[in-house]
């Protein structure tokens, strides 16, 4: 089992800046890779930010040039700097890990922290 339990969430105006981050427990050793999703009231869970496999990142196109996702594998930490903030970066955000096949290949989920951008 990965537990990940995230902070760093609020309230801040547009134009403002929010550092999310991710602690991972448990079996991170298991760990292959690492993301960031977002859930907004009535909308569906979507990927903000990820590691590949092959230590690549992705972001999506919506927040692209403003968020930088980064880790700390010593602490086992998973960051999301966001800049630039807009009322439509209003969600929860989520932190995802997924271990490796030997692991069970599994995903897990953290318990979200809650970002509001206010206009």
């Amino acid at each position: 089992q990965v537990q990940l339990v995230e902070s760093g969430g609020g309230s801040v105006q547009a134009g403002g800046s929010l550092r999310l981050s991710c602690r991972a427990g448990g079996r991170a050793v298991c760990i292959s890779t690492m993301s960031w999703y977002r859930q907004a009231p009535g909308k569906e869970r979507e990927l903000v930010a990820g590691f590949a496999s092959d230590g690549s990142t992705n972001y999506s196109d919506s927040v692209k040039g403003r968020v930088t996702i980064s880790t700390d594998n010593a602490e086992n930490m998973l960051y999301l700097q966001m800049n630039s903030l807009k009322p439509e970066d209003t969600a929860v955000y989520y932190c995802s890990a997924h271990t490796i096949p030997v692991c069970g290949g599994k995903h897990f989920w953290g318990q979200g922290t809650q970002v509001v951008v206010s206009s």
